[in-house]
């Protein structure tokens, strides 16, 4: 029998601003995503207010004030490093580990043998409590299905108090009767409004359903989700996820932006980014994708266009494609547009060895993997953008297109100069 157990964090960003102001502690508290345009987490207690998931900040200003509710924009720095370390905690506790999220893992415990699993899991919660200072739930089940289920009941239920086994069959179908359509692992809204109308509102519902009518509405994996809820283990652990297939790094601007030269460094920006992400996995880029628009609230004068332009071979050196970037940009740029958002996309990703060289072409630099290297380690020691190329432009001339986070709290954990002091 297979045993798996899902560790989600709780509020996980919430709680990582918590871990450095105590003081937040109890209080109502919400990060905003980025240009802190909506809510992406909220603590229990504005759960509790009735503030939704995604509400936009300016929509919710007054409860703001009336429940003094801490708003904090998203400072993905620090989030990146407490997840780092809660996956490392977790990892101590069995080297089979699917990283499912930022703040969710799955743990493969099959071949463990155990007296108590809630005992265990209990265990791994207090010692991530410990370590990191993050509060997590567990559910733990047969199949990884049943484990997603079990973590959304120990989140909620008072009683579970971030605990809950599902190994026991016993206590499965009322675990089931509990859980909406739509909270199936795997259940989009499409597939549950249209379950949902035909009378299946529930994980138990899916269960007991027809499984050739499942089958005939959603393939096999829809047979596979089913037999999940069974109890039976179809989904193993990924513990290497595939590649990326393609990357992507766009921002929506503080103001609206309507230079070419300011459209420029922004778009060289991400570009600089993404091609972080496509060196750090080993990869390479075929053609890259430059598009731009205007604001989407102003349908009268909107205005969206992209370009894709290939390279003579794969590549992920980062001068070259800011220059096959800009080339992109200079092509869809219509001057008197308001632009609120630009973006980049990698496509067409290749790993070393399996792209062909041209005869005729020469290498942007001899040197340009060594580069590259260098590059990505001095900035990952000394933080992002200790290095970078003067097409992203000087900070100080950025507050037009970058994105806004004003109420942003220090980056604790990887900042030499944001470290926490004790007076």
């Amino acid at each position: 029998m297979s045993v798996f157990a899902l560790a989600d964090c709780n509020n996980f960003y919430v709680s990582c601003e918590r871990v450095f102001n105590p003081k937040l502690n109890s209080q109502p508290v919400i990060v905003l995503s980025n240009n802190d345009g909506c809510t992406v987490s909220r603590s229990n207690e504005v759960k509790a207010i009735g503030v939704p998931f995604g509400a936009p900040h300016f929509k919710i200003q007054h409860l703001i004030e009336i429940y003094k509710i801490q708003v904090f924009s998203s400072n993905y720095a620090l989030y990146g490093d407490m997840s780092n370390r809660v996956m490392k905690t977790l990892a101590t506790f069995t080297p089979n580990i699917e990283i499912y999220s930022i703040d969710e893992a799955f743990l493969d415990l099959t071949n463990y043998v155990f007296t108590d699993l809630t005992t265990y899991a209990q265990n791994i919660r207090s010692t991530v409590k410990q370590h990191t200072g993050i509060p997590i739930s567990i559910g733990v089940a047969t199949s990884k299905t049943l484990a997603k289920v079990a973590n959304r009941i120990a989140k909620k239920s008072i009683k579970a108090n971030g605990i809950l086994d599902l190994t026991s069959r016993k206590y499965q179908d009322k675990a089931l009767e509990i859980t909406p359509i739509e909270d199936v692992w795997g259940i989009g809204r499409r597939y549950a409004a249209y379950f949902t109308i035909r009378g299946i509102k529930t994980a138990l519902d899916f269960k007991h359903a027809d499984t050739n009518w499942i089958k005939k509405k959603m393939g096999i994996n829809g047979v596979r989700m089913q037999r999940e809820l069974f109890g039976e283990s179809c989904y193993t652990l990924d513990e290497n996820p595939s590649k990326q297939k393609s990357i992507s790094s766009s921002r929506s601007f503080k103001q609206p932006v309507t230079e070419l030269e300011q459209l420029s460094e922004a778009v060289s920006t991400y570009i600089a980014r993404a091609a972080e992400k496509l060196r750090k996995q080993g990869s390479y880029t075929e053609t890259i994708t430059v598009y731009v628009n205007t604001n989407r609230f102003k349908p009268e004068d909107f205005y969206f266009n992209s370009k894709t332009l290939p390279f003579t071979i794969a590549t992920n050196y980062t001068p070259e494609m800011i220059k096959k970037g800009k080339e992109a940009l200079r092509q869809i740029f219509l001057p008197g547009k308001q632009y609120t958002k630009a973006g980049v996309l990698l496509s067409n990703l290749v790993r070393d060895g399996h792209f062909q060289y041209d005869l005729f072409y020469a290498s942007p630099h001899p040197m340009s993997e060594e580069m590259m290297k260098a590059l990505d380690t001095v900035n990952f020691r000394m933080g992002r953008n200790c290095l970078r190329y003067a097409a992203m432009g000087l900070p100080q001339k950025q507050e037009r297109w970058k994105t806004a986070f004003k109420f942003r709290s220090p980056a604790y954990t990887t900042d030499w100069k944001q470290l926490l002091s004790v007076l």
